[in-house]
């Protein structure tokens, strides 16, 4: 079952979300460790969204007021990262008391990216669905149903460490220009799930 998690999570890992472009743009221009920080902090996040889902809490989250509430809040972070990493590729720096990812620790990493992942609560929902799919189908026992959500935590950690480690290799060869204009583009699909999340 362990492994079936895995094999789960790294299919959801295909599809391509914010905090994996943060991944990519933070170790691109920090380095390894920085951006291995942020994916601890993704994991770390994962985690407790899987526990809480397992615990049912994604029923309280699954109420309409409740829903619309956490889009915005979602929205309103996504949106913000965007723009702000827009401007950085142009050399302007926006909300400047902010300072997200510049003058950056490994351990301030941790906590924006702890932050940033925890900014979409829907996760939560969206895992209550897969465990209770899982249930129904497999009749999975409790310890079943741990494994199951360890071995997606594990298949995040793999994919987000891949992603890092990858980034380290493609940047060292792009020039400053290439950099400023994969910036750009990281900003404008942020601010693509910001308004995708809106809608949902």
């Amino acid at each position: 079952m362990l492994y079936k998690g895995f094999k789960f999570g790294m299919l959801l890992q295909l599809a391509v979300g914010p905090m994996c472009l943060m991944v990519f743009k933070t170790s691109g221009t920090y380095g390894f460790w920085m951006g291995f920080s942020l994916v601890l902090a993704i994991v770390t996040v994962d985690a407790i969204y899987i526990t809480l889902a397992g615990l049912g809490i994604s029923a309280f989250l699954g109420k309409e007021s409740v829903k619309n509430g956490v889009r915005r809040f979602g929205f309103a972070v996504l949106l913000l990262l965007g723009v702000s990493t827009i401007a950085g590729a142009f050399g302007y720096t926006l909300l400047p008391g902010i300072s997200l990812f510049s003058g950056v620790t490994t351990g301030s990493i941790f906590v924006q990216g702890l932050l940033l992942t925890a900014s979409n609560p829907m996760t939560i929902i969206f895992w209550g669905g897969v465990f209770s799919s899982q249930v129904a189908e497999h009749n999975l026992t409790r310890k079943e149903l741990v494994l199951f959500g360890t071995g997606c935590v594990a298949a995040s950690l793999a994919f987000h460490t891949t992603v890092c480690a990858a980034a380290g290799f493609v940047t060292d060869f792009l020039p400053k220009d290439a950099m400023d204009a994969l910036n750009a583009a990281v900003g404008a699909a942020l601010i693509y799930f910001a308004f995708r999340m809106l809608k949902k």
